[in-house]
């Protein structure tokens, strides 16, 4: 057995019990404080679980880096080096939380040379377990999973969001990639969750996904679980994907990727 899957076997566990304080609200969670602005919130619950996970795995591997969204909304660095690097989101989907809508999830991955080794992507709620191993396949409560063969925008369901963010410029944007998309693909879809988004393409319910103003936490577990189930992820003007660009593009194909890539007005939030 490798470190890696060492490692992965101790957070699965970890990222399990935490969901059960997630369970506790399957109605909602109406105490909640916002951050950014008034759509974009935090609940006690992110708190908890946060401090639950990150806390047991410094336990486990004090000499691993840790990066998790709460700490930096409360005043922490992102800072992504070669060392083993734990990306946390407690709760992806904190709006649905609030509200009761059952699509929200803790997104953990891990980096090592920065490069995504593992991802864990649980929603408690809806008991869907996504998981993945590099070069060990993707899975879905221990089914293999596998990415659609969809390769045009006219045959794509694609998976998106307008995001945590009320900018104007961002929100010009927003719109007017949803009036170009759903002139021309099959159908959009949007679960307020980056994460879940991203695994819907790793399991082929969502042919695409692509998001402007995303963090490190909200894609480092679905960039594996999306190459792993075999998928592409890029960024969205078809370069390489930088996870601290704040932008993401995904799709079960590379053609599907790459027209979407060209129909898209782009936006470049500031990065992580």
């Amino acid at each position: 057995m490798s470190m890696v899957d060492t490692y992965f076997m101790v957070a699965l566990e970890i990222v399990k019990s935490a969901g059960k304080l997630i369970t506790e609200h399957v109605k909602g969670c109406k105490d909640y404080k916002l951050k950014s602005c008034d759509i974009d919130l935090v609940t006690e619950v992110d708190k908890a679980v946060e401090t639950t996970i990150l806390s047991k795995l410094k336990e486990e591997f004090p000499h691993h880096a840790f990066i998790g969204e709460e700490s930096v909304a409360e005043g922490a660095r992102v800072v992504l080096t070669d060392e083993p690097t734990w990306v946390l989101d407690p709760i992806d989907g904190t709006l649905n939380f609030v509200h009761g809508f059952p699509h929200s999830c803790i997104s953990l991955g891990l980096l090592i040379n920065k490069v995504p080794e593992m991802g864990i992507i649980y929603n408690p709620i809806m008991n869907q377990l996504f998981t993945a191993l590099k070069h060990q396949g993707a899975y879905l409560n221990d089914q293999i999973i596998h990415v659609s063969k969809v390769k045009e925008l006219k045959g794509a369901l694609v998976a998106f969001e307008a995001g945590t963010s009320r900018d104007a410029d961002k929100m010009k944007v927003v719109r007017e990639n949803f009036d170009q998309i759903i002139s021309k693909a099959q159908g959009m879809r949007a679960l307020g969750s980056a994460a879940l988004n991203m695994a819907m393409v790793a399991m082929g319910a969502a042919d695409a996904n692509f998001e402007f103003g995303i963090h490190a936490w909200d894609v480092a577990a679905g960039t594996i679980i999306v190459r792993e189930a075999g998928g592409v992820v890029i960024d969205p003007a078809g370069g390489p994907f930088d996870i601290l660009s704040r932008r993401v593009l995904c799709a079960g194909t590379k053609e599907l990727a790459e027209e979407l890539s060209k129909t898209l007005v782009q936006y470049y939030p500031e990065r992580d």
